[in-house]
């Protein structure tokens, strides 16, 4: 009867050993392109929801599943970020724009919740490689490039969003809220401002 009742355990892990290495086959990974608008602004205490600056993003993804529902998403691309300051007084109007240029690296834990549509969040790191200033008015008009030593080029927090994934092409919204402070004392943006983009994108499989 022992023997018996061990012949039909080791049955049952071997037909489960057997059903786990046939659904790891069916679930390949997946690579594409990835790009999109970028609404950024710099968060402080007194933060303005009216200083955003529009830019871009673009770069590649790739997708592994780790069941039906779930996958984890590393992806690498150059984004931009910043602020926008609209000014309007007695003397003089403009706008004044400050650009700054990021390699960033989210990874994304992407959980399905139908067949098209997911619900994704994760960590991103982010690494600044240029930036500049721009002011134009109705007297002149100036662009700088930034030094970036003058900042704190890493950049770190939280990512979330909503996508849509079709046979090729993909789409979604994500938010992506900054945990590390990009001024130092001495620079000209608040040492306690930090990165806050909402990003809009498309994307296209590559496989």
């Amino acid at each position: 009867m022992k023997n018996s009742k061990k012949l039909i355990f080791a049955s049952l892990v071997l037909s489960f050993m057997s059903f786990t290495a046939v659904q790891a086959q069916e679930k390949t990974a997946s690579f594409g392109f990835k790009g999109g608008l970028n609404f950024s602004n710099l968060y402080t205490d007194n933060v303005d929801d009216n200083n955003v600056l529009t830019g871009f993003n673009a770069g590649l993804y790739a997708k592994f599943p780790i069941s039906n529902n779930i996958a984890i998403q590393p992806e690498i691309s150059y984004t931009t970020k910043g602020a926008e300051l609209v000014y309007n007084n007695a003397f003089v109007q403009g706008t004044a724009k400050f650009n700054v240029n990021y390699i960033e690296v989210p990874v994304l834990l992407v959980m399905n919740i139908t067949d098209n549509f997911n619900v994704h969040v994760g960590p991103y790191a982010a690494y600044m490689v240029s930036g500049k200033t721009t002011n134009d008015s109705n007297f002149s008009s100036s662009e700088n490039e930034l030094d970036t030593n003058d900042f704190n080029k890493f950049d770190a927090g939280l990512a979330g969003g909503l996508g849509i994934d079709l046979d090729v092409v993909n789409f979604g919204v994500r938010y992506n809220y900054g945990l590390t402070k990009i001024g130092k004392d001495d620079s000209f943006i608040s040492s306690d401002a930090k990165n806050s983009v909402l990003s809009a994108y498309i994307g296209l499989r590559l496989n």
